[in-house]
């Protein structure tokens, strides 16, 4: 399809989406365009200025010997600066897509020593740098540290929040962009989020709807091809379109997300439980030890001595069982183990037995 015509059936009909008012998600939300990405970038420096929380690494007055060598003047050898109000620190920060040389981004200060607190100091000029190895921005300035601690004399101190890390607000400025592939070739590839067969047919078919048969064209359950315009400023309109189109994703997957750190448990809208039948008993075995002391008798000749003395009990608390109907819904589950009044840890045994039976009809997900 020629470019320039394409261009004009999409701003012709994109008043249309509007008056859509279906029920679904935007393109923007669930894809995202192939090519288009942020890269991380990392640093090394100091943080000065601090009230005497800085830190004593060596690596600490290296650093330090080489940025007064910078500057002309010479540590003698043997003298050993205490840089109390100094600490060595990483720096990292994110640069977004398309970030032009002289635009500003945060940048997160964390301290790789010893250092008790950041708070009040100031970032020296530190390079971040890419993957690559070279420098795509400078940082400096002032920290933000949201932590706070307080110590008396006694030894008795209390903190709040993290005191080795903090943010700079624009606290770096971006000297190297970084290229992409956006403006190149005859088509762009748009990336679902959450990979889906259904999904990606459904993108592909709203805009295959909208601009005409063969202009998207499904690559496979993450990726969608699509026709674009050549020139930058219409591409830039095109994907504008494109990104607000209203497109229903598929259903997820059946599927139990299980927490076992917190006892989490999430079970999905589509999970099915065919005819089973549960009882889940809790068994408590506790031990008490009660030592005592035998006395002997004062013509027996003998000694003092501690008697173990251990009592076990055994308390078994009574099951009940409860039944499954066939293709039992979310809301009947979540209904009949209420009734049981079973624990999350009660929770995650009867899932995985009755997933280890084939009458749990989800994918169990343990994170």
């Amino acid at each position: 399809m020629n470019p320039i015509r394409m261009m004009g059936l999409v701003l012709g009909l994109s008043l249309l989406l509007s008056a859509a008012g279906v029920q679904a998600d935007r393109l923007k939300d669930i894809t995202s365009v192939a090519g288009v990405r942020s890269n991380e970038l990392i640093g090394y420096g100091l943080v000065v200025g601090l009230d005497g929380t800085g830190d004593k690494a060596p690596f600490t007055n290296q650093t330090f010997r080489n940025m007064m060598n910078r500057f002309g003047i010479t540590v003698p050898q043997g003298v050993n600066p205490q840089l109390k109000n100094v600490a060595a620190v990483s720096v990292h920060a994110t640069l977004p897509a398309f970030a032009k040389p002289g635009q500003k981004i945060d940048v997160t200060v964390s301290s790789i020593g010893n250092a008790k607190s950041l708070r009040g100091g100031t970032l020296l000029m530190s390079a971040l740098k890419g993957a690559d190895g070279k420098v795509y921005a400078i940082a400096q300035g002032s920290l933000v540290v949201s932590g706070f601690g307080a110590q008396g004399a006694d030894g008795s101190r209390t903190t709040v929040n993290v005191q080795v890390v903090g943010r700079i607000p624009d606290g770096a400025t971006v000297e190297r962009s970084v290229p992409n592939a956006f403006d190149r070739g005859d088509s762009i590839t748009l990336n679902l989020n959450n990979p889906d067969f259904t999904t990606a047919r459904r993108v592909e078919e709203t805009i295959n709807n909208l601009l005409g048969p063969g202009v998207a064209q499904a690559l496979d359950a993450a990726s969608v091809r699509v026709s674009a315009p050549r020139d930058p400023s219409q591409r830039v309109s095109f994907l504008s379109i494109l990104e607000n189109l209203d497109v229903s994703p598929a259903e997820a997957p059946a599927r139990v997300v299980i927490n076992s750190r917190t006892g989490t448990i999430v079970v999905g809208a589509n999970v099915k439980v065919f005819p089973a039948a549960v009882t889940h008993g809790n068994l408590t075995v506790t031990i008490s030890e009660n030592p005592t002391v035998s006395q002997p008798n004062a013509l027996a000749g003998g000694q003092t001595a501690v008697v173990p003395q251990s009592t076990v009990g055994v308390n078994q608390e009574p099951s009940r069982m409860f039944k499954f109907g066939p293709a039992t819904t979310l809301n009947e589950i979540v209904r009949a183990v209420n009734e049981v009044g079973a624990a999350p840890g009660d929770v995650m045994a009867v899932l995985e037995a009755l997933k280890q039976a084939g009458a749990l009809r989800a994918e169990i997900l343990v994170i």
